[in-house]
């Protein structure tokens, strides 16, 4: 299994996925002339490599590229709630993720089965998604949200991470940002994860085999590569595992 970051930060969010013959986006967050370049910068080509897209939720930076699924023809998956918020994609290609007994229902595309999960964001039915493979890989995507769960983890179990390290506590509570954002962005309820809980979860996700990190959606203004890196190498550490040698993990920035 592949994974091209292609995006990552406030400033927008994509990654494309590929398995065998299949191809996926999880977000479009950039325009969709930039989208266009950064596939063909790393030999994507749309038309081909992309088989559909899948919304984690509907702020600007995680869909405002949806413009390229109306160019290639290309299903856009969302929740029902995130819809509401969703504009500018064909009728014919809006595809709904449905849910059976509070659970959602797994999409199967090509290689890929995908399960989508509840997270905790500010937005209407926000979702993190765990993607497997036919060759037994299973990535887990998880972008914005307040806390990791119990359900949460036990959906997120694989191989390769994706998962945002938004925040450092302390560069937040120093910094420029006023109080009620301060406030949103610890929520457990809507905002997102600083270094230390990102840590947290790896530290009961990572069993040393191998594992691909990846630590995105670091804040500018409240993080910084260095802090989220040594956060979860010492929370690894703990359990005797090393970088590079029982995991490898890299930090994400722009992108």
């Amino acid at each position: 299994m592949k994974v091209t970051i292609l995006a990552t930060g406030s400033d927008g969010n994509c990654i494309h996925i590929q398995s065998g013959s299949t191809g996926i986006l999880v977000d479009a967050g950039k325009w969709k002339r930039d989208l266009e370049k950064r596939l063909l910068a790393r030999g994507i080509n749309a038309s081909q490599d992309i088989q559909a897209v899948f919304i984690t939720h509907s702020h600007n930076d995680h869909i405002r590229g949806l413009t390229l699924a109306k160019k290639y023809h290309i299903p856009v998956y969302a929740t029902h709630g995130e819809w509401q918020k969703i504009g500018g994609v064909d009728e014919e290609l809006r595809m709904v993720l449905e849910t059976t007994f509070g659970k959602y229902d797994p999409v199967c595309i090509g290689d890929f089965h995908i399960y989508p999960f509840k997270v905790h964001h500010d937005a209407l039915e926000p979702v993190g998604y765990a993607i497997e493979d036919d060759s037994g890989n299973r990535a887990c995507v998880v972008f914005d949200t307040g806390q990791v769960d119990d359900d949460m983890l036990e959906l997120m179990e694989g191989n390769i991470y994706i998962v945002e390290a938004n925040y450092d506590q302390q560069m937040l509570q120093d910094g420029p940002y006023e109080e009620y954002l301060k406030e949103r962005i610890i929520s457990p309820d809507r905002g997102h994860l600083s270094n230390d809980q990102t840590a947290a979860a790896l530290q009961k996700l990572i069993k040393g085999c191998g594992e691909r990190i990846y630590l995105t959606h670091l804040s500018s203004t409240n993080n910084n590569q260095e802090k989220a890196s040594l956060a979860v190498r010492m929370a690894l550490f703990e359990k005797g595992l090393l970088n590079r040698k029982h995991y490898f993990m890299e930090v994400v920035t722009g992108a």
